[in-house]
């Protein structure tokens, strides 16, 4: 990702100084017209905008220990948590850094390329965001997401734990079919149809948070759903495929059922989930 990123200023005009901890990929930069320098110190001297690309975080305090930060603007783009986030800006804040931290929705390939539709979430200092919004905005579109500097990271991770969510169910559907004489070539684009058609439930998801009112606009009630739910264990069964992925959600769906909220949508699920 680092290097994407690296890639997609310079070819938009962009002087850039770059340091990577593997010289050898600085390397490639330099010949596409990147300054290469051979040390994170010399990197961070040349701009008053500094942004980090790592691993993890524990790569960030390591790569820019020891290194006068006063007067920078540093944007992280490394992946990590909320709290990861709020501490490496206090972090920064000691050393006399201006910070903002960034969430990448994206993988390389959408990098630098706008009709990807990837984008970047940023959360912080607004002035730091306003200051260099379109610079930052290069490499992929920016959304500014709030001054607590853990929500771009957090709403990174509820995003990409929704996708796992998806593939967790798109690889239960295709175990289904696996031993069949189904093309799963077939089952693809019905799949993908089936869960665009359903995306939309999110919103009046949020509306019933919004609210407290998990029985607004309710199609297909708990009651019903957990009903239901047999059915999927039983196929599952026949067809040799472990319940694995379902079982945890469907638990939860009984127990809030337990608890007489029968009318509601599956939103209180959401609350058994709060600690």
């Amino acid at each position: 990702m680092g290097t994407a990123l690296a890639r997609a200023w310079p070819a938009a005009g962009h002087p850039l100084t770059v340091w990577n901890r593997s010289p050898s990929r600085a390397a490639v930069l330099a010949a596409e017209g990147s300054n290469v320098e051979d040390s994170a110190a010399a990197a961070v001297a040349v701009s008053p905008l500094v942004v980090v690309c790592l691993l993890d975080d524990a790569s960030v305090g390591e790569a820019l220990t020891g290194i006068d930060l006063a007067g920078r603007d540093l944007v992280n783009l490394t992946t990590s948590t909320p709290a990861q986030a709020r501490a490496r800006a206090e972090w920064a804040r000691a050393h006399g850094a201006r910070y903002l931290d960034g969430g990448i929705m994206a993988v390389p390939p959408m990098i630098g390329v706008p009709e990807a539709g990837g984008y970047v979430f940023y959360s912080g200092s607004q002035e730091v965001f306003k200051r260099h919004e379109e610079t930052l905005g290069v490499p992929a579109r920016t959304t500014y997401v709030g001054q607590d500097e853990g929500f771009a990271a957090l709403h990174d991770v509820a995003l990409l734990s929704a996708m796992y969510g998806m593939f967790a169910g798109a690889a239960h559907a295709f175990a289904l079919i696996r031993k069949e004489d189904i093309d799963p070539a077939s089952l693809a684009p019905l799949l993908a149809d089936w869960l665009v058609a359903m995306a939309p439930a999110v919103h009046q998801t949020a509306d019933q948070l919004r609210s407290g009112d998990y029985t607004k606009g309710v199609v297909s009630n708990l009651a019903m759903q957990v009903a239901g739910t047999p059915s999927f264990l039983s196929t599952a069964e026949q067809q040799g495929v472990s319940p694995e992925l379902l079982t945890p959600y469907f638990e939860l769906m009984r127990r809030r059922l337990a608890e007489g909220s029968g009318e509601e949508d599956l939103t209180g699920v959401i609350d058994l989930l709060l600690r």
